[in-house]
């Protein structure tokens, strides 16, 4: 359970930043390197570079290197932690309005 937090709190720190959103949104509609994704951020190579490895070290993308050319792709497995985290937030909170109803129904039926 501790490894998934410290998971989680490493995608959710990554997805923070509004740059790497977008990068991992871009990368949603499939691989591109590196220089085409620096492209459409307004910042210096080697500062868009610290976000590549930061959704790197996360797991968020892997880079692949074909001579000068490194590519970017998106693991979606790893938003799977998001999802799952979200997923369980979700149960819980529904179950805890779901009981308010119930009390709420309980009282109106029966003053």
């Amino acid at each position: 359970m501790a490894q998934y937090s410290v998971e989680l709190d490493g995608v959710f720190t990554a997805l923070a930043d509004p740059t790497r959103r977008g990068v991992i949104h871009r990368l949603g509609r499939g691989p591109t390197s590196v220089g085409d994704l620096a492209r459409e951020f307004p910042m210096t190579l080697p500062s868009f570079m610290k976000h590549v490895r930061t959704l790197e070290g996360t797991g968020l993308i892997r880079t692949v290197k074909h001579g000068r050319v490194r590519t970017c792709v998106l693991n979606r497995d790893r938003l799977a932690l998001v999802d799952g985290w979200l997923a369980e937030q979700r149960r819980i909170w529904e179950e805890r309005t779901d009981r308010l109803e119930r009390l709420v129904t309980d009282q109106e039926e029966h003053p």
